[in-house]
């Protein structure tokens, strides 16, 4: 039998979606599951976005549609940019994707090659590593523990891009931990990153209509225009909109980048097919009252689950100021055993394991994301679990001993 290519060899399933799977099956088999695991918003666009659907599925040309995206896509998604700071941009700086993830494969097939080094912060987002591995990039890890609030800092920055990466990947709010850089912390990281003009930034973004406090979204071509020549700016239609399904993702950068991203898409996936980009269009620019009122919600459950954890002994949690994540440091439970059952706890995988089998708990093991001392709760289930889901927690490390 022909052996399949080396790539494959690389690519792995996603580990979030492993517990997802898992959760999926013991409620399937009747268990009361409450799934804190799988970053998905849980609420659905406006109606106008449904309306902008029915009516182009009435006009639908049955044609093939452009590779970089529609005109009218393309004029919502820069109006939604110019929104939050980011202007200057024209058609010819965009392209669209099958989503987020799908953009971040095609840059990284564009920017990289074999034996090029990627570097990003951990925590990670578990694509970011599997989508590296898989076209066989070098990949430098720069460490931000919770004593550092998960974040990089200027020395961290300076010290990683004197090695002169091909690709410096940077997540503002962050998932898995739900961390916000300041306006003055993104200045200093783009005063450092100027100083470095051999690698390409990739600020994945995604979550910037999200954030809570008053702190707002800032990137690092607001501070240094310069940089502007080799930024690369992701966002999606996933969380902001609660689209995750439609699949629509976008970038805006240097016009040969997104040119090349458009070449990728005509070898791909041709082009965002015409009734999703009805929706995405309805989405940027009809009313935006859904995402408001639903990053107010987010807030609010933010402080709930932080208010459990901070009950908790032990546990070190930084505050998240964006996203819909909390990050708690459970290490301290590490060596324990769950009295009830008797499962021993020696790692995150453990804890997250035990958790869902005594109290039908789905989190994600922090190592999925590169910080094994920690889990991901994403706290997008239906209002009416939270409570009960948190509960269960708390009930879960008092019994660990």
């Amino acid at each position: 039998m022909p052996q399949l290519a080396r790539r494959v060899g690389r690519a792995k399933p996603s580990a979030i979606m492993v517990v997802a799977e898992k959760a999926k099956r013991l409620k399937a088999e009747g268990r009361d599951i409450i799934s804190f695991s799988i970053g998905v918003p849980n609420f659905l666009p406006g109606p106008h976005v449904y309306d902008a659907v029915r009516e182009a599925l009435n006009k639908d040309s049955g044609q093939y549609g452009s590779n970089r995206g529609a005109d009218a896509l393309l004029d919502a998604f820069m109006k939604h940019m110019e929104a939050i700071g980011l202007t200057g941009y024209t058609r010819a700086n965009i392209a669209t994707g099958i989503g987020a993830k799908h953009v971040i494969y095609n840059l990284a097939e564009v920017l990289l090659d074999e034996g090029d080094t990627i570097a990003f912060p951990t925590p990670y987002w578990t694509s970011y590593l599997d989508i590296a591995e898989i076209v066989d990039a070098k990949i430098d890890l720069l460490p931000c523990p919770p004593e550092q609030d998960y974040k990089l800092t200027p020395a961290q920055l300076d010290a990683a891009l004197a090695k002169k990466p091909k690709v410096f990947l940077f997540n503002n709010p962050s998932n898995p931990t739900g961390m916000v850089y300041t306006k003055d912390e993104i200045a200093a990281l783009a005063d450092v990153v100027a100083k470095h003009p051999d690698t390409w930034i990739i600020t994945d973004d995604i979550y910037n209509r999200m954030v809570f406090d008053g702190i707002g979204y800032h990137n690092f071509v607001q501070f240094r225009p310069e940089l502007r020549d080799r930024t690369i700016f992701l966002d999606s239609l996933s969380k902001t909109y609660g689209m995750p399904g439609w699949r629509v993702g976008f970038m805006a950068g240097p016009e040969a980048v997104a040119a090349a991203v458009v070449t990728m898409n005509s070898n791909h996936i041709t082009n965002i097919p015409e009734l999703t980009t009805a929706a995405a269009i309805a989405a940027l620019t009809g009313p935006q009252d859904v995402p408001t009122q639903k990053n107010a919600e987010f807030q609010a459950k933010r402080d709930q689950v932080m208010a459990t954890f901070a009950a908790i002994p032990g546990i070190v949690c930084p505050k998240p100021q964006g996203a819909f994540y909390v990050f708690p440091d459970v290490s301290a439970y590490f060596g324990k055993t769950h009295g009830p059952t008797g499962l021993a706890i020696a790692n995150d995988v453990d804890l997250c394991n035990a958790l869902l089998d005594a109290k039908g708990v789905a989190c994600v093991p922090g190592s999925a994301f590169g910080e094994p001392r920690a889990l991901r709760i994403s706290y997008t289930c239906p209002t009416p679990q939270l409570a009960p889901g948190l509960a269960r927690i708390q009930e879960f490390f008092a019994e660990l001993h």
